[in-house]
């Protein structure tokens, strides 16, 4: 089963979480073995010939059991470290969660045995004979970057911006290359 989840990290174990009433939470509380897998991709890799088209990219794949958590206290740690994955800060600007809301947020920890990693960056690597094509290739880098910001329509307009926000933002747009770009 493959689905995008927000996911966290505290020490060896990294925690998803979702409905508790959902297949996947039920399925991965029963102490399956699952392999979480994470990509970020850096770059379309353009080459000479389309055979040699390629991607610069990040990819983490965490091997472990997968385990329902039942302890109170890891459950409002985990829910913590999820919402402050999102957005750093966030847990602490937003109201508690209420009992019937934790009782209806299932989390299931991964407590991994085997991390895998795997990236490729650079150029295209093309056919000797084809460099001397005039056909252009290079690298067209993909930025991860906050583009806009929607407030909720139902959002009173004196409530400010928090300060998460505006960190995330700036931590997003902030110039992290020597040649200006950002990341």
């Amino acid at each position: 089963m493959v689905i995008p989840m927000i996911h966290a990290r505290i020490g060896e174990t990294i925690y998803l979480h979702g409905a508790r009433a959902t297949r996947i939470v039920k399925q991965l509380g029963g102490g399956v073995p699952v392999c979480l897998t994470a990509t970020l991709l850096d770059g379309l890799v353009l080459a000479r010939s389309a055979f040699h088209h390629s991607m610069n990219y990040r990819c983490v794949m965490a091997h472990g059991a997968a385990r329902q958590v039942a302890d109170p206290a890891e459950k409002h740690q985990a829910l913590v470290a999820l919402t402050d994955h999102l957005l750093p800060g966030r847990w602490d600007e937003v109201r508690p969660m209420s009992a019937k809301e934790e009782r209806a947020t299932g989390v299931i920890a991964l407590d991994v045995d085997h991390i895998t990693m795997k990236r490729r960056d650079g150029p295209p690597v093309d056919d000797a004979e084809d460099y001397a094509l005039p056909i252009w290739a290079g690298v067209i880098d993909v930025a991860r970057r906050a583009m806009a910001v929607h407030p909720d329509p139902a959002l009173a307009t004196s409530v400010p911006r928090p300060a998460s926000l505006d960190a995330f933002i700036n931590a997003r747009n902030a110039p992290t290359r020597p040649d200006g770009e950002n990341d």
